[in-house]
């Protein structure tokens, strides 16, 4: 095999697109530093944890490297003198915790090269740019005719997924790009249908389907080589963006924020939405809709990366999909990420938070009846609508395709098979995830609830009640012995109220009693 001669064994199984937490358990000072002890958890169990310490000069590393984002982040200012007063230290805790919250909650920044390697870098301390420029290197020992011209760095967000601009050398003004990755933890087709799947896609003809010029696949790893678009995706048509640029810059922080025309919209959610039903109806999974896997051509919007479904990679949106219980097909997936783009699309930025409470004032009140149809809580909990549904929707329902070409995607029984199974593979996975995220859920909420003020009262008045209840229950105990105790003493001939030992009364013959004097004494007078 000439592209990656000895590929090392199986896929990637650890998955990019968990998320890292970062809590600050400790600071420790020594000679001339501080260093703050930090526990990383990856996804929602405490056991998948790990400490790491960092001094605040890392901090400002990973703060420099995350300024391309033009974001304005929260890192405490730096202090030459007074820095090792424990006030300082204190309160210099603080703020690095806000700034860490604000990373890893980040859905671009938390999924970035420079924030995983900070949290976890035993898990991503290899130089991912250098292993695909060997792969690729292997792969123009056989195939001579293309030459790269320069790697794009960072254009995607995938960590382990590398691009490069390429030409042919008989044709060097026509230009190319080549995309290279490791095969991901959801990839489960065997090795033979893998890379006979990928090798079918520059068969694929549809409309809306962006063009594979060559696509090839081993045990490890994936390439494949498409035109290159000068105009750029419908993400960059969105935030303004030129396609060269790193990832971060492009998308993090837009200078201007505006949404789509809603001819636009309509026109291009209606394509989208096609050429989704289009693969659903073939049996070919996708899952992995964003505006930036979609190329514009023109006034055509066109689907990229349909390897990714096959090589295992995990979607741009996992870490919401794993939250909603009704996400659990990919073509529930598919129409998650759907919405997603159309609030992109109709407001020129993502959504806050997801679900989505309330919607701004949008083009078309058809805008706003798709979205909530889809981003909403009422949506999580009772199921969103099927790419059909959608397509008969009155914001898309009258839009006008004048494409003529006809889709033509031949995919071989046997192959269609391994794809179903494949299929059922990566949704179990998805639902597994779903459900260890509802149990944590479920007891965080019960810890949250225990720990409330509200539940502090609670229990200090059943505490006190309780207490009473005892002393009561307690002294009742105490009556009755002392009652059971006189009773035993005069047991045999004495009196019930005298001893053998004790003096006899006085008698009361003759005395008269009153009613008054018949009248029960008061407890407290006994004692």
């Amino acid at each position: 095999m000439a592209f990656m001669e000895k590929p090392p064994a199986g896929k990637v199984l650890l998955d990019d697109t968990v998320p890292l937490t970062a809590q600050i358990e400790a600071s420790q000072s020594l000679h001339s530093h501080t260093e703050y002890i930090i526990r990383v958890q990856r996804g929602v169990s405490a056991e998948n944890s790990w400490q790491i310490v960092r001094r605040y000069s890392d901090f400002d590393l990973l703060n420099n490297s995350l300024q391309i984002s033009t974001l304005s982040l929260p890192l405490p200012p730096k202090k030459l003198i007074g820095n090792m007063e424990r006030e300082f230290i204190a309160e210099r805790q603080k703020g690095l915790q806000a700034y860490l919250d604000v990373i890893t909650t980040h859905h671009i920044l938390s999924n970035c090269e420079a924030v995983k390697k900070f949290l976890d870098p035993n898990s991503y301390s290899v130089n991912y740019t250098e292993i695909a420029l060997q792969h690729v290197s292997m792969f123009f020992r056989s195939e001579p005719k293309w030459e790269v011209v320069e790697p794009l760095k960072d254009i995607g967000w995938r960590i382990r997924k590398k691009y490069f601009l390429m030409k042919i050398k008989n044709q060097p003004k026509e230009r190319l790009v080549l995309s290279w990755t490791d095969l991901g933890p959801d990839k489960y087709l065997s090795d033979k249908d893998l890379q006979y799947a990928v090798k079918l896609l520059s068969s694929c003809s549809h409309p809306y389907v962006y063009k594979v010029t060559f696509a090839i696949a081993n045990e490890s790893s994936a390439l494949v080589i498409r035109p290159f678009s000068e105009k750029g995706t419908l993400k960059d048509l969105i935030y303004k963006a030129k396609p060269k640029d790193p990832f971060l810059k492009k998308y993090c922080n837009p200078k201007k924020i505006q949404g789509l025309e809603l001819q636009q919209i309509k026109t291009y959610g209606r394509q989208i939405l096609e050429v989704l039903k289009f693969l659903h109806e073939k049996g070919f999974p996708y899952g992995h809709l964003h505006s930036a896997n979609v190329m514009l051509d023109g006034d055509t919007c066109k689907l990229l990366d349909l390897e990714n479904s096959l090589l295992g990679l995990p979607s741009f949106y996992r870490s919401y999909c794993s939250q909603f219980r009704k996400i659990n097909t990919l073509e529930g997936v598919d129409v998650h990420c759907f919405g997603h783009l159309l609030f992109e699309m109709t407001y020129g930025r993502p959504p806050d938070t997801i679900p989505v409470e309330s919607f701004p004032p949008a083009p078309s009140v058809f805008v706003v009846s798709v979205l909530e149809s889809i981003l909403t809580c009422e949506a999580m909990k009772n199921g969103m609508p099927t790419v059909s549904r959608l397509l008969q929707m009155p914001l898309f329902s009258d839009v006008l395709l004048t494409n003529s070409e006809k889709p033509q995607f031949k995919i071989p029984t046997k192959l269609k098979e391994a794809l179903k199974t494949s299929k059922e593979c990566i949704e179990k996975r998805l639902t597994e995830e779903q459900k260890l995220f509802h149990q944590h859920r479920r007891l965080t909420r019960a810890q949250s609830h225990h720990g409330s003020e509200e539940e502090k009262k609670k229990r200090k008045i059943l505490a006190r009640k309780k207490s009473k209840r005892s002393a009561y229950e307690s002294g009742e105990e105490h009556s009755a012995k002392y009652s059971n105790s006189n009773n035993s003493a005069g047991s045999g001939t004495s009196s019930p109220l005298t001893s053998p030992s004790s003096p006899t009364p006085p008698s009361t013959a003759g005395i008269k009693f009153t009613a008054s004097d018949l009248l029960p004494i008061p407890f407290n007078t006994l004692f």
